[in-house]
């Protein structure tokens, strides 16, 4: 997915920057970023950080970086914050989001006499860098990003810095949280909000769908108001979010222990013990736990010192290689226990697979699964949050088109379980992982447990519907 964070102060704001960036460094890093006005121009760094972490990568640099305003990211791809000369005048942009119909965009450009793009070494245009052509088509920055919220098919979150201070916009839709953190003297933005306290931040406020403002050492100033509809995106609370971070005033961790508590209403299993696959699912274990009455156990322990979190890998064998070596088994914690494991969600069925076979082969007893959110259906349009190329990459999908014989144009059956097919689906999945049991968490219950009206939290992912 990716993270950014922004800081304008009266002083020198370089080492906010510093750490605000690092506090995003779990949202999925591939490279790393920071651009700090300089009162002349920027001074701006780059890294690859797939297999160092961002803080090790970005220290060398900080000696050579001064300035009272700067925005850093963690991306899941494209290098950022781009620096841009335009008739706009200098500024830097970072992005979070995804664009859907960029080939469309391009074209657009050329059309209206846009010279070029330059191409990623993977021949693909960064589309950061499609935000800013956007940006330079319009005669102020403010209806350049309105066009851009606009013109997007997908979503688009994102920081503009220039001499005058940050312009801060969330996506049109707030797929994706934004919020404003104040302390004596500055001010900053972020996509985590637990990236605030250690710094001395306390939330202000959350910018609301669509929002645009700009963040000066001074204050805050209204660019654009914020829009009624709102779909934010409901992974954030079942996997993507860090604990201490809350999005519309609802925390990460405390959604997850009542996840966990709702999975264990529904629940009649006899075990020995509730574990999270860690991290993520750990909370939903403990919510699991504290309602059940069974006893929180660690069967397995995450080696955390070098291995990062599994889906960053580009390669499938290497991420599945690594979410198998990170995670060590406790063998008189397995053998002959009847195990329960909570964990956020099963993608493609790969690693919870290979994690009940290391499980057996320390002669555990039984194995139950309870996934913290529905069966996933549906690959994402408006988020980079998996890195699946295709839809049957999912293992659901990959199990209705055994069972149907073809690729169903309609599965709605699929997401309701009180049918036949979605029982049939699931069974056909626990079979295949070879789990004692398997139950998903309903889609209500979820979003029960986030706290939030259902038509302001997107589901597309397990049901379709936007």
């Amino acid at each position: 997915m990716g993270g950014l964070f922004g800081v304008a102060s009266k002083n020198d704001c370089v080492m906010d920057l510093y750490f605000g960036t690092d506090y995003h460094s779990h949202l999925g890093t591939s490279r790393g970023g920071m651009a700090v006005y300089t009162g002349n121009g920027f001074s701006r760094y780059i890294h690859n950080i797939e297999n160092v972490q961002f803080r090790a990568k970005f220290e060398n640099d900080l000696a050579d970086m001064e300035g009272n305003m700067g925005i850093g990211c963690i991306s899941d791809t494209e290098a950022q914050p781009l620096t841009v000369c335009s008739h706009h005048g200098h500024y830097a942009l970072t992005t979070v989001g995804r664009i859907n119909n960029i080939n469309e965009l391009v074209k657009k450009a050329f059309a209206v006499n846009y010279i070029h793009f330059l191409e990623m070494s993977r021949g693909e245009i960064n589309p950061t860098e499609m935000v800013a052509a956007l940006i330079d088509l319009e005669d102020t920055i403010k209806d350049g990003i309105l066009r851009a919220q606009e013109e997007i098919d997908g979503s688009l979150t994102m920081l503009v810095l220039n001499h005058e201070g940050i312009y801060a916009s969330r996506d049109r839709l707030g797929r994706t949280p934004l919020g404003i953190g104040e302390k004596e003297g500055a001010y900053c933005v972020a996509f985590e909000s637990s990236a605030l306290p250690n710094l001395g931040y306390a939330l202000k406020r959350e910018l609301g769908p669509g929002e645009i403002v700009r963040i000066t050492p001074d204050g805050i100033e209204s660019i654009s108001p914020a829009r009624e509809e709102m779909k934010i995106c409901a992974f954030l609370w079942v996997y993507y979010g860090y604990p201490a971070s809350s999005y519309e005033g609802k925390n990460v961790e405390i959604m997850r222990y009542r996840s966990g508590e709702a999975l264990a209403r529904k629940d009649d299993v006899e075990i020995d013990g509730v574990a999270g696959v860690p991290d993520s699912g750990v909370a939903h274990a403990l919510g699991y736990s504290g309602k059940s009455g069974f006893p929180y156990v660690r069967p397995f322990v995450k080696y955390t010192p070098t291995w990062s979190r599994s889906f960053i890998p580009q390669d499938q064998s290497i991420r599945n290689l690594v979410a198998k070596m990170k995670l060590i088994p406790i063998p008189e914690l397995v053998k002959d226990k009847r195990l329960l494991f909570c964990d956020d969600s099963i993608v493609r069925g790969t690693q919870m697979s290979e994690t009940v076979e290391l499980l057996y082969n320390f002669n555990a007893r039984e194995v139950h699964i309870r996934p913290a959110c529905p069966p996933l259906l549906y690959g994402c349009k408006y988020l980079n949050f998996s890195r699946s190329r295709s839809e049957m990459d999912l293992i659901t999908r990959r199990t209705i088109r055994e069972l149907e014989g073809t690729d169903p144009v309609n599965i709605d059956d699929y997401s309701d379980p009180g049918t036949e097919k979605y029982n049939c689906m699931v069974e056909c999945i626990r079979k295949k992982l070879k789990f004692t049991s398997l139950r998903y968490q309903e889609i209500d219950d979820m979003i029960d447990s986030i706290g939030l009206p259902k038509c302001r939290v997107c589901t597309y992912c397990w049901n379709g519907r936007e």
